[in-house]
């Protein structure tokens, strides 16, 4: 395996520092991809031309860092990591910046009208029912008290899947993600989970219909009432 890997000779100070660079820059690139084995620890300090304990330091920090795991009389592997791993990191930054989470907005702002709108040309019958089902039990749960954050994640992802467009969802994935602490902090407000339940009905009742136009204005419609409770929220917290 050593072989095809070009790497750079390591500057004398902060040695495992570079080598855990360029070995994140040789994943990053694909040159090293999730499931290959990492050379053995000799190999590895013989190709950076670093000393072992330099290796072992750098080893030691990526799987700190969750990109590599040590497999006990097997070696070292580079990890395939999970949507949320990837996004929680991603979410607690923009939980912490204002302007971050605003930007957020601004993407869903974009992507969910577009979504809806797709999927009022698109969507069967079955999905339908599928959306009327979730959103009968957001009613119920919001009605015993509860804030129905499972269906409100699902209402929203149901539509993009709806939209028949592979890489829009696979961008909803990661927004469901992102924005799964920012919602739960939101329906704690007393009357949100009603007013979110009230604004997914109106969406539902223009893809019932098939019309596109309306489902577009439903969705930015209901997400910037939304937007404006949770940053009044944020602002009087």
């Amino acid at each position: 395996m050593t072989g095809g890997l070009a790497v750079r000779q390591v500057r004398k100070t902060k040695i495992y520092h570079e080598i855990v660079e360029q070995i994140k820059e040789l994943i990053t690139e694909g040159r090293i991809k999730p499931g290959d084995r990492l050379p053995p620890e000799r190999e590895l300090a013989e190709l950076f031309k670093a000393s072992r304990n330099s290796v072992r330091d750098a080893i030691r920090v990526l799987e700190q860092m969750g990109l590599i795991e040590s497999r006990q009389g097997d070696g070292t592997y580079v990890r395939t990591l999970s949507a949320d791993e990837l996004t929680k990191p991603l979410a607690l930054c923009l939980l912490q910046s204002r302007t971050q989470m605003r930007e957020l907005w601004e993407v869903r702002r974009i992507l969910e009208p577009a979504l809806a709108e797709s999927a009022a040309a698109r969507i069967p019958d079955e999905e339908l029912g599928e959306l009327e089902v979730i959103l009968d039990v957001q009613q119920r749960k919001v009605e015993a008290g509860f804030i129905a954050l499972e269906e409100d994640a699902a209402f929203h992802y149901g539509i993009a899947e709806a939209a028949r467009n592979g890489v829009m969802l696979r961008v909803m994935d990661t927004l469901v993600d992102l924005l799964r602490q920012s919602r739960e902090r939101s329906l704690q407000q007393r009357d949100r989970p009603a007013f979110s339940h009230a604004g997914h009905v109106r969406i539902l009742g223009a893809l019932r219909r098939r019309d596109p136009a309306a489902a577009r204005a439903e969705m930015l419609q209901h997400l910037r009432e939304i937007e404006e409770r949770v940053f009044t929220m944020d602002e009087e917290g």
